[in-house]
């Protein structure tokens, strides 16, 4: 894994140091792990049933995608996945804040889409 691509992430929030130790210190690991998130379907699962308002399966995938990011030390993209999922946790879809979901969707898309970014300029 470049230097580069290290400073990007930690620069946005990303747990560098503490991912690469869950990696036992292997950056070749790390970085194979890093670019299969590129391809990882729970973001746009997430998107898609919360769009249908189908809370039920939005739970499930953004709870997959809480624990994939936080694999990858990805915080920002777990802080917001963990909100939604928290804010989804053993609700009907009549008890849901769809303002609170709706504003936490923003800032995960936002998260999401600034650490595709950044792996895909630096990998």
């Amino acid at each position: 894994m470049s230097e580069q691509l290290k400073q990007k992430l930690k620069e946005n929030g990303a747990d560098v140091e503490g991912t690469l130790h869950r990696f036992m210190g292997n950056d070749a690991l790390f970085l194979k792990f890093i670019l299969k998130f590129k391809d990882d379907q729970n973001y746009a699962v997430l998107k898609e049933h919360l769009d249908q308002k189908n809370y039920e399966e939005a739970f499930k995938a953004a709870h997959t995608l809480k624990g994939v990011s936080a694999n990858l030390g990805l915080n920002p993209i777990f802080d917001r996945a963990s909100a939604i999922t928290e804010l989804l946790r053993g609700k009907e879809a009549s008890e849901v804040d769809v303002a609170k979901v709706e504003e936490e969707k923003k800032a995960l898309e936002e998260a999401y889409q600034l650490f595709i970014g950044i792996i895909t300029e630096n990998a």
